[in-house]
């Protein structure tokens, strides 16, 4: 997710989660045309970062990272797989084909693709042919209307690693419920089909065991979180209850190492979207996000948080 899933954040949520129930992560999507740009490339490529520590974490939990990467050029592509492959230390390739943001659209990218089947197996036969690593795609149940029978069967051709399934049109955007019965009609056609693709589902996972409920329901290999972190930051931890001093110090936690991995290099503002994660649901709460808001440093931020 756009400024949520950089290698801070993904660090202190692998740095509280069990392997049993966190596999893999996510890089923020990152444009193919912005990577290769030659003078753009510094705006996107912070993307890509993997911290130290991050790394050191997932390698001691076995936890796996994957990039992922969004465009419309088949070309373009080839070229950023096969340089994020020589020059980064990923487990694979994610192409994003369910954005549904559109200006994003409009550049006939993400969940735009849907609209243009042949063009989106190129782009995956390129990312494969260029990585020489597993490719996955994220993607929609259809663009204006529901057309996961034919979209998922074309994706399929090009036996992708994985696929993940929203429950959703672009044009549903986030409103309305996650349609999972799709992810199953996702399932049952990679079954009739003999591919090896795994189907993973996504869409309204509140926490883990609804997470558990609906892998059931629907027979998917697995399950792709994406919002529903935002609700619960040890969503993928032994206890899922956290309490708000526990929450008060990842958010300390978060302000410190963002200080730490990004040097200014980072809009602080870009933190704000967290605070509502960490304080909420305890006395005093509303009055203390507000300050938090109000903030225009990490340095700030620390003081309010250590007087509580």
């Amino acid at each position: 997710m756009e400024d949520v899933t950089d290698t801070v954040f993904r660090e202190l949520i692998a740095g509280i989660s069990s392997l049993d129930k966190l596999h893999v992560l996510f890089t923020e999507f990152m444009s193919v045309d912005g990577f290769l740009h030659s003078r753009g490339k510094d705006k996107v490529r912070h993307r890509l970062v993997v911290s130290d520590a991050e790394g050191d974490l997932l390698r001691k939990k076995g936890m796996k990272i994957v990039a992922q990467i969004w465009g419309s050029d088949p070309e373009k592509f080839y070229r950023a797989a096969r340089e994020i492959a020589e020059d980064y230390s990923f487990d694979g390739i994610d192409i994003n084909m369910g954005c549904p943001v559109k200006k994003i659209v409009k550049n006939n990218a993400c969940s735009a693709l849907i609209n243009t089947p042949d063009l989106a197996r190129e782009i995956i036969s390129a990312t494969q042919e260029g990585a020489k690593l597993p490719v996955s795609v994220k993607t929609r149940i259809g663009f204006n209307e529901v057309v996961t029978e034919a979209w998922i069967s074309n994706l399929l051709l090009t036996s992708p690693a994985a696929i993940t399934l929203h429950g959703r049109t672009q044009k549903m955007q986030s409103e309305g419920m996650a349609d999972w019965n799709e992810v199953r009609k996702a399932v049952e056609l990679r079954d009739r089909s003999g591919s090896s693709t795994m189907i993973l589902g996504n869409g309204d996972v509140l926490n883990y065991s609804d997470g558990l409920s609906k892998h059931e329901n629907v027979a998917c290999d697995g399950i792709m979180v994406g919002r529903g972190i935002f609700h619960n930051p040890a969503f993928f931890a032994e206890n899922e209850i956290m309490e708000h001093e526990d929450r008060l110090d990842l958010l300390k936690m978060h302000l410190l190492n963002f200080q730490s991995a990004w040097k200014g290099e980072k809009n602080y503002a870009i933190l704000k979207r967290f605070f509502k994660i960490y304080v909420h649901s305890f006395d005093g709460a509303g009055e203390l996000r507000s300050k938090l808001m109000e903030t225009h440093s990490c340095e700030e931020a620390l003081e309010i948080v250590k007087s509580v």
